[in-house]
C-alpha cells in the first residue's frame, strides 16, 4: 500500500483501472456460477420429469418447478407452437393432439429461435470477462513500463546507479503488472469454465429439440 500511494498518477490510474475490471469480473464470477449451477440441476431434473411423463399436457403444467432450465423454455415455446394450431372449431384445445409436415416445420422455427435466446442470455457478460483477461496484463504492463520510465529519468536526474535510487521506483511499476496478473488469471480461467458449461447445455438443448420434434412428427396427421 505505501508503494501504491507512493506511485505517480499515471500508475495509480492504471490500478485503479485493474481493480475496477476485478471487482467487477468477481461479481460477474459469482453471478453466472449461481445461473449455470440452477441451469444444469434443473436440466438433469425437467429432462427426467419430461421423460416420466406420457403427455405434453401433463409436463406443461410441472414447468414452474424447472423455471431455471433452458429446456423449460424450449420445451414451452414448442408447445405454444402446437397449441397455437391444435384448436377445435369452438377455439377449445383438443386433449389429443394432431399435425402436419408444416406445423412440424413452425414447432422447428420455434425451438431453433428458443435455443438462439437462450444461449445468448447465458453467455450474457462473459465478454467482460473476456475482455478482462485479455486487456488486464497489458494494462498492468503499461504502469509497469511507465514506472521503469520514471526510474530511469531519477538515475539521469541524480546520476546515481545505486539500487537505492532505481529499487523503489521499479519496485512501484512492479506492482501493477502483478495486479494486473490477478485481475486477469480469474477472469480467463472462469470464462473458459462457463463456456464449456454452456456448450453442454447447448449440446442437451439441441437433443432435446430432436427428441420433442420427433414426438412432434410421430403425433397422427390431421385429416
Amino acid at each position: 500500500m505505501e508503494m501504491i500511494l507512493r506511485s505517480g498518477p499515471v500508475i495509480k490510474l492504471s490500478l485503479l483501472v485493474l481493480a475496477y475490471l476485478s471487482v467487477v469480473s468477481w461479481a460477474i464470477i459469482f453471478f453466472k456460477f449461481r445461473v449455470i449451477r440452477r441451469a444444469i440441476r434443473d436440466s438433469l431434473r425437467f429432462q427426467n420429469f419430461f421423460w416420466a411423463k406420457k403427455r405434453l399436457d401433463l409436463v406443461s403444467q410441472g414447468l414452474k418447478n424447472y423455471q431455471y432450465s433452458p429446456l423449460t423454455v424450449l420445451f414451452r415455446d414448442g408447445y405454444q407452437e402446437i397449441l397455437r394450431h391444435q384448436t377445435d372449431p369452438n377455439g377449445k384445445e383438443q386433449s389429443l393432439f394432431s399435425t402436419d409436415l408444416g406445423q412440424s416445420a413452425n414447432v422447428g422455427r420455434a425451438l431453433r429461435r428458443a435455443m438462439t435466446q437462450e444461449r445468448q442470455r447465458l453467455e450474457k457478460f462473459l465478454t467482460f470477462l473476456a475482455t478482462t483477461g485479455s486487456i488486464a496484463p497489458f494494462i498492468g504492463l503499461f504502469g509497469t513500463i511507465w514506472g521503469i520510465m520514471d526510474a530511469f529519468i531519477s538515475i539521469g536526474q541524480t546520476g546515481s546507479t545505486s539500487l537505492a535510487v532505481i529499487a523503489p521506483g521499479i519496485s512501484e511499476a512492479l506492482v501493477t503488472t502483478a495486479i494486473g496478473l490477478v485481475a486477469a488469471i480469474p477472469a480467463v480461467v472462469a470464462y473458459n469454465h462457463f463456456v464449456n458449461k454452456i456448450n453442454l447445455l447447448a449440446g442437451e438443448m439441441d437433443s432435446f429439440s430432436q427428441e420433442f420434434l420427433n414426438i412432434v412428427q410421430r403425433m397422427p396427421r390431421r385429416n
